[in-house]
């Protein structure tokens, strides 16, 4: 007879820049229940792809990933594809944007918006 094996997830990540962009619209916003919801949608080149938004709600069976006075929320199934993910934020030619490394991605488009597993 053979034992179930045990599997704890990594976490997300979400970088210094990311909390540092976080908290500026945090503030602008003037609301400090506001959190970075990440989340996956089918769709994009690859398959699926990224998308962010800010929310000051939380449903039951979110997960809430807190970083001191910020936070990001991510969806059961979104959490699936991220689990162990960084989000990043950068500023470049291109523009200023959250971007995610995901570790789980087998394959990304040219622009890092949509991936496959």
């Amino acid at each position: 007879m053979s034992s179930a094996e045990s599997f704890v997830p990594r976490p997300m990540f979400l970088s210094d820049s990311a909390q540092a962009r976080l908290r500026e619209l945090v503030r602008e916003e003037g609301n400090t229940a506001l959190k970075l919801r990440v989340y996956v949608t089918g769709g994009g080149c690859s398959g699926f792809q990224y998308g962010f938004d800010f929310a000051d709600s939380v449903a039951d069976d979110d997960t809430v990933i807190d970083y001191d006075d910020v936070a990001m929320i991510v969806d059961p199934l979104s959490y699936q594809y991220l689990v162990g993910s960084t989000v990043d934020f950068e500023r470049g030619l291109a523009g200023a944007r959250f971007v995610i490394q995901n570790p789980n991605a087998t394959t990304t488009c040219g622009c890092g918006a949509s991936f496959m597993v």
